[in-house]
């Protein structure tokens, strides 16, 4: 069985890779191993992912697409979450989830077909569910951030998010030393994004 584990993490400075032994040990206790990983940071709120698409490119029918949470595979709106779903459901692969353990039961190889059946319907119903909570999670926690991010300002005390100005170095020396961007976000784990606006700062500069 080919198990594909997707490692995300919503910005840069956050550590994609902080459940990859957890998923280890997982599979390890059910007999199997990881056969590729996927890391990327990028939000659980964006449908375009790369990493996640490339996972689905490289799966074929019957892998598994292992997570931590259900929140690291969708805080996707209602419609974009349906358009994934398809998606997966296309390529017939099976999503198990860690926080899922209904999903558990698909890393059996040759499960009889009422079992099969009964508890496809049950994780369809439940990652729906679980899809929609982790969307309303990202709601609450935007609207909480907004309302604090404008208490703040009102009060003359909102100064943003600081620039991580050691990593952004580094990745300017980096490109300047004819780096490709990939490399960049290999070494670095940042976006795609960051680099572009680091390498757009260095066109800039006098």
């Amino acid at each position: 069985m080919v198990v594909r584990a997707y490692l995300r993490a919503s910005t840069e400075d956050q550590n994609a890779e902080r459940a990859r032994a957890d998923l280890e040990a997982f599979t390890a206790e059910h007999g199997l191993h990881i056969t590729s990983t996927y890391v990327e940071n990028e939000s659980g709120a964006k449908l375009a992912r790369p990493e996640l698409f490339r996972l689905l490119g490289d799966a074929r029918p019957g892998d598994v697409l292992l997570i931590e949470q259900v929140d690291r595979l969708s805080r996707l709106t209602t419609a974009d979450w349906q358009s994934l779903r398809s998606e997966i459901d296309r390529r017939q692969i099976r999503v198990v989830a860690l926080d899922l353990p209904t999903s558990w039961t698909q890393l059996k190889t040759r499960p009889d077909d009422f079992t099969a059946r009964m508890f496809a319907a049950i994780n369809q119903m439940m990652l729906d569910v679980l899809a929609a909570v982790a969307r309303k999670d990202y709601e609450d926690r935007r609207r909480r951030q907004a309302q604090g991010q404008a208490r703040a300002k009102a009060e003359g005390r909102y100064k943003g998010r600081p620039e991580n100005v050691k990593r952004n170095t580094a990745i300017a020396e980096m490109l300047r030393r004819g780096a490709s961007w990939s490399q960049v976000q290999h070494a670095t784990g940042c976006s795609r994004a960051t680099i572009a606006k680091i390498a757009k700062r260095m066109k800039a500069a006098p």
